[in-house]
This record gives structure tokens, sequence and C-alpha cells, in this order.
């Protein structure tokens, strides 16, 4: 039998990942974004924050890679990954009669540099 996820240890790559999430979320709210949700999960896929941007709902992928061997973090959020962020997104919608505006962005970690790259991916 598997051991439920919650006790299992998290893994170095998940960790970081974390504190990846972390550091996105302080700069998208110093920049005077509101969390909504984080780590949003369903059948569809996940997305890592939902914020508020005035009227606008924004879902944000974090994206981290310590070398750009095989490109950079933003390169990394390929069709697949996309197509599962708005599934996802999608599914999220569905509690609200009225959808507000919407945008996806990437906020990705090259190494220790950050990009926040603003409607990353078209819906």
């Amino acid at each position: 039998m598997r051991m439920p996820a919650f006790l299992r240890p998290r893994t170095a790559q998940q960790i970081t990942g974390q504190i990846g999430e972390d550091q996105a979320l302080a700069y998208l709210q110093q920049q005077g974004l509101r969390l909504l949700e984080r780590n949003f999960r369903c059948k569809g896929g996940e997305i890592d924050l939902i914020m508020q941007d005035g009227k606008v709902l924004v879902f944000v992928e974090v994206r981290m890679r310590s070398n750009s061997k095989f490109g950079g973090a933003a390169a990394s959020v390929g069709s697949a990954k996309q197509k599962r962020l708005i599934i996802a997104a999608q599914i999220y919608l569905q509690g609200h009669s009225m959808p507000p505006p919407c945008r996806f962005d990437v906020i990705a970690f090259d190494d220790k540099e950050m990009t926040w790259l603003k409607n990353a991916i078209e819906a």
C-alpha cells in the first residue's frame, strides 16, 4: 500500500520548487497582486498561484532551472504544459457565473535571476 503524499518525505526538487514559489509569491504581492489560491490541483493539472491583479484573474506558473543546457525556465513551459494549465484554469473558472478577464503569467528563475512574463500563454 502506498504511503499518502502528505506523509512522504519531500524531495530536494520539491523543496527548491516551494522556495521558488515563495519568492514568486512575495514578488507578485510587492507588485500589488493578491493571492487567491496556491497549488490548485484538479484532474486536468495544477496551477502554482492564482492571483488577483485589479479586475484580472492571473494564473501563474513558476519554473526554475539551475542551468540553461536544455533551454531556460520559460522555455520549459511547452505546449503540453500550456494545455494542462488552460484546462486547470477552465476547471477553476467553472465556479464563476461571470468569469473575470484572465491571463497566464510565468515567473521564470534561471539560476538566481527571476523574470516575470505577463501574458506568457495564449488561451
